[in-house]
Parts: structure tokens; C-alpha cells; sequence
């Protein structure tokens, strides 16, 4: 895929969708932490769905801790891990009083130090919360990027360090957001919106699916 290309597609996308978000509900940047360690293996409404409830309780470090972890599992048991997650946000609660005067840092080294964060949440906090111009790579992310053939790479870390270098800049701070929800309502995992598609003539996927 060429230039021209890949700059008309994230055109496209942005005509569509001019100022893209994450699906996740919140107000601070550590409620997205919270809500991206909540998130992984489990979809954004059930996240959704457990912070509401937890938020207007505990929605600061301090709140969290005195919360305690048994508590906060009752709050998210619906969602999956719910058990691992707690302890993860717990401690990441401890950490961020103990050595980042209670804030979220803007980092990737002190965010992938944190329980719970790894590369793909850091990046997440760093582009959504901060605004840096980082692409979060997710399954959804991963199968747009080699199906259509905008960064084919065989992991997720090759698939982000061919978006940094292929994704013009002026788009790279939305990026991750036109793709992610690109992958989660068109070109879906077992049965791709062709049909539907507003890049569609621009993709190289050989199997598309028109109904």
C-alpha cells in the first residue's frame, strides 16, 4: 500500500468522524487508567457499566484504597478477571500515592511499571489522556492493519511500529481511535461490512464480503 493510499484512507475516516474518542466513559485521567485495566479481555459497555456504578463511590487513589480490594470486587465482578483486576488497581492506586503525588504519570516507563499497564494501556493513557500521538495496537487494530493492508505485521509491536512510521502525523493523534472503532463495527473479525465500508475501494483485503 502507498502513500497516497494510506493518506486517503484516514481522510476518509476523519470526513466520518472528525473528532474520534475512546468508547470508555470518563472524567479524569485516572478513571481512563482504571477503565483501560478494567477493559482488557472485556468489551467497554461492561467497563462502562461497573464504573458508573464506581466512580460517584471511589474515583481518586485515596477513594480506591480506602475502598479496599473486596469491595471493589463487587463493583466489577461482571467483568472478566474481575478478581486479578481489583488487586492490579489496588496496587497501581498504592504506587501512584507513593511515588507520583497521587497523579497519573505521562510517561511510558512509569505507566508500564504500574500493575495491570502494559505496553497497549500505556499507550492508550498517553494518547487519550495526554494527547500524544501514540497508536495503541488491540486485536481490532492488529486485524485491520494486516487485512486491509495499511501495516501488515505478524505482532502487535511490528503492527505499531509500522503505523508510527506509515500514519501521516497529522493524523497519528486520532489513528488508534478511527481504527479501533473501524474493526469494531465495519471490518469485523468473522464477517466484514464490505457493503458497508467507506474505504472499502482503497483496501487490499482479497476476500471482501458484499451482501
Amino acid at each position: 500500500m502507498n502513500a497516497a493510499k494510506r493518506r486517503e484512507i484516514f481522510l476518509r475516516l476523519q470526513a466520518a468522524n472528525p473528532h474520534p474518542t475512546t468508547e470508555l466513559e470518563y472524567r479524569t485521567p485516572f478513571e481512563l487508567l482504571v477503565a483501560v485495566v478494567l477493559s482488557a479481555q472485556a468489551t467497554d459497555v461492561s467497563v462502562n457499566a461497573a464504573t458508573r456504578q464506581l466512580y460517584p463511590v471511589a474515583n481518586t487513589p485515596q477513594a480506591l484504597l480506602q475502598l479496599g480490594e473486596e469491595k471493589l470486587r463487587g463493583y466489577i465482578q461482571r467483568i472478566g478477571l474481575y478478581k486479578t483486576k481489583a488487586r492490579h488497581v489496588i496496587q497501581l492506586c498504592r504506587i501512584l500515592l507513593e511515588q507520583h503525588g497521587g497523579e497519573v504519570p505521562q510517561t511510558r516507563e512509569a505507566l508500564e511499571a504500574l500493575p495491570g499497564v502494559g505496553r497497549k494501556t500505556a499507550n492508550v493513557i498517553l494518547n487519550t489522556a495526554f494527547g500524544q500521538p501514540t497508536i495503541a495496537v488491540d486485536t481490532h487494530i492488529f486485524r485491520v492493519s494486516n487485512r486491509i493492508g495499511l501495516a501488515p505485521g505478524k505482532d502487535v509491536t511490528e503492527v505499531e511500529k509500522k503505523l508510527l512510521k506509515f500514519v501521516p502525523d497529522e493524523f497519528k493523534h486520532d489513528a488508534h481511535h478511527w481504527l479501533i472503532l473501524h474493526g469494531r463495527y465495519v471490518c469485523q473479525a468473522r464477517k466484514p461490512k464490505c457493503g458497508q465500508c467507506i474505504i472499502e475501494s482503497l483496501c487490499e483485503y482479497k476476500e471482501k464480503v458484499f451482501e
